[in-house]
């Protein structure tokens, strides 16, 4: 499984990808979370995959994906309530043999360091896996990022809370993600799937990542938006004549 790096430096390091003209990112006040490096991405993957049946766990791309999902909402879910879903689209509880606290370990921390991002309406890199089939390049995009969509889509579902927000302005971040989906898999979403037939697919994989995280913020800006930024105050006094 080989995460996918096409994003530039430029994209990754120069904040924020999507600033409100308006508002300011709040500046980190705690040191940044290390990253998952890829040995420990895979790792999260095999101890998912070690979930044992029935249940039926996400997989890694779709983890990432879910978390999005859970950070955009209005009010803070507790971990309590997602990290069941995470080894069981249903929740249902692991038996009480399964060690879960590594797996648990992985998935807090790349939420506190997708929360960091978002919060500061930051880049940060969707776990997206590259396909080696050599399929055609449209179709690979669209199957590259599917799991993440997929994941993010739970997220909704589990937590709808964000979908009771201004429907204008989820409109189109939802049809960024959610184009790469079937539409027949959107029901009584008319103004949704009108906003997916308006838009250019993707060009290339590139492009469709850089989607994904920029609906991750529009939508953020809706669940989470920033606070207003302080104007300074006006001075009472008059210039003399």
């Amino acid at each position: 499984m080989t995460l996918w790096r096409g994003v530039h430096t430029a994209q990754r390091d120069n904040p924020p990808m999507h600033p409100p003209s308006h508002r300011r990112p709040p500046a980190r006040t705690h040191a940044p979370v290390a990253p998952l490096s890829e040995s420990e991405i895979d790792e999260l993957q095999a101890r998912l995959d070690a979930v044992p049946a029935p249940l039926d766990p996400l997989d890694a791309s779709m983890v990432d994906g879910f978390l999005c999902g859970v950070l955009v909402q209005p009010v803070r879910v507790p971990a309590q309530r997602w990290l069941p879903l995470l080894t069981d689209v249903d929740g249902r509880p692991l038996p009480a043999h399964f060690d879960a606290r590594r797996l648990h370990e992985l998935a807090q921390r790349r939420h506190a360091e997708l929360n960091d991002a978002i919060a500061r309406r930051q880049w940060f890199d969707p776990w997206v896996f590259e396909l080696d089939d050599g399929s055609d390049e449209d179709d690979a995009s669209i199957e590259a990022v599917l799991p993440w969509v997929a994941g993010f889509a739970t997220a909704m579902e589990a937590f709808p809370e964000l979908m009771n927000g201004d429907a204008q302005a989820l409109t189109e971040p939802l049809a960024l993600l959610y184009r790469h989906l079937d539409p027949d898999d959107l029901e009584d979403a008319d103004e949704l799937l009108e906003e997916i037939e308006s838009l250019e697919p993707p060009a290339d994989l590139s492009e469709a990542v850089e989607g994904l995280v920029r609906a991750t913020l529009l939508l953020a800006d809706v669940g989470r938006p920033l606070p207003p930024q302080p104007q300074a105050p006006r001075s009472s006094h008059r210039p003399r004549r």
